[in-house]
């Protein structure tokens, strides 16, 4: 590991990119619990400083990939969002995988409780504020309620235990690191199709040159809200869209399918963002909130080939809203998990 750490390690000049080759030398050491903590650190710094290259990020991504538990279904819909929670803006994303499963693309979520740098509120917290609590949900009941209706959550430190002792170091450090990356591209689900969301603009070619090396055929990595997948009502989001082994740059404008609507600014907490998915699903949320979850959906059915066009994916997803199919599918999952999940 100290040979490792001397390459990423020499600065901003001088650290180099590890090949793919030694980068599972170091994910192993660092995962496998062979490299001590301050051995650790100091790698996690020096990545963030140089930046990780594509295969530094595969590296992680595989070795994480093998000690994680994974789905046996085959196909769906991947929404790889941000780890480090929402506090500005409305979590689409979990009234939109429902969408989607009532569409017949099975979706899948994935979440743990809050990291930094941003500590917002998860997916987690919102399930838990429904009385839903994932975290502790047996695993053979989670696949049980996504086989009875396209909907998968993967209680990511759970499924990955590496992650899981990964914790108390990485709030320790505070800083965004590999690890925040690499846990969004697990695909429990081995998800043809993808929606990922990246903060800065300057990391597009790098995520989608990193999703076609992990064999993702289709997808939308999006400059999204809050640096999450989804995609806002309010002003055009940028996208690079993947097809066909190729990626192009893909503006995404509400106001071309007549839904582009101003979004009031909030504060929101785990209960506002449950209140507002379950109102979107029984088709009685305000407008904004409704349009989100109509684009978002329309995009990744598209984009999942469900669709047709944009505009055919907003029309199944309005069709399922208005016609309480989204509510069923929501409503049978979490009575299948539900029962399991609450301690004795």
């Amino acid at each position: 590991m100290i040979e490792l750490l001397k390459e990423v390690g020499r600065g901003k000049r001088g650290a180099r990119d590890l090949t793919y080759e030694e980068a599972l030398q170091a994910a192993n050491h660092i995962i496998n619990g062979t490299a001590t903590q301050v051995q650790i650190g100091a790698f996690l710094v020096a990545e963030r400083i140089k930046m990780e290259s594509v295969e530094e990020l595969r590296a992680f991504i595989d070795v994480l990939r093998a000690g994680s538990a994974l789905s046996p279904a085959a196909g769906g819909f991947d929404c790889a969002g941000p780890y480090d929670g929402r506090i500005r803006t409305f979590m689409a994303t979990l009234p939109t995988a429902f969408v989607l499963a009532a569409c017949g693309l099975p979706a899948t979520l994935h979440g743990s409780p809050s990291l930094p740098p941003k500590w917002g509120v998860t997916l987690p917290d919102v399930l838990g504020a429904l009385d839903i609590p994932v975290l502790e949900a047996p695993r053979e009941a989670l696949l049980a309620a996504a086989e009875r209706t396209g909907f998968l959550f993967a209680p990511t430190e759970a499924w990955c235990p590496p992650l899981g002792r990964l914790r108390g170091l990485r709030r320790e450090l505070g800083l965004r690191t590999v690890f925040n990356t690499a846990e969004k591209l697990l695909r429990f689900s081995s998800a043809p199709f993808m929606a990922m969301g990246v903060f800065h603009g300057t990391v597009f070619e790098k995520m989608t040159a990193l999703l076609l090396e992990l064999g993702v055929t289709r997808a939308i990595v999006a400059q999204g809200m809050e640096g999450s997948e989804d995609l806002a009502v309010d002003k055009r989001t940028r996208t690079y869209l993947i097809r066909e082994g190729a990626s192009e740059l893909f503006i995404v404008d509400p106001e071309l399918y007549e839904l582009m609507v101003d979004v009031p600014e909030q504060p929101w907490s785990a209960k506002l963002q449950a209140q507002t998915a379950l109102a979107v699903l029984r088709g009685e949320a305000e407008l904004p909130y409704l349009n989100m979850v109509l684009l978002n959906s329309g995009v990744r059915l598209w984009v999942g080939q469900k669709a047709g066009s944009i505009e055919e994916g907003i029309y199944m997803a309005r069709y399922a809203i208005d016609s309480g199919e989204a509510w069923n599918v929501y409503q049978t999952w979490s009575e299948a998990v539900k029962p399991v999940s609450k301690p004795c």
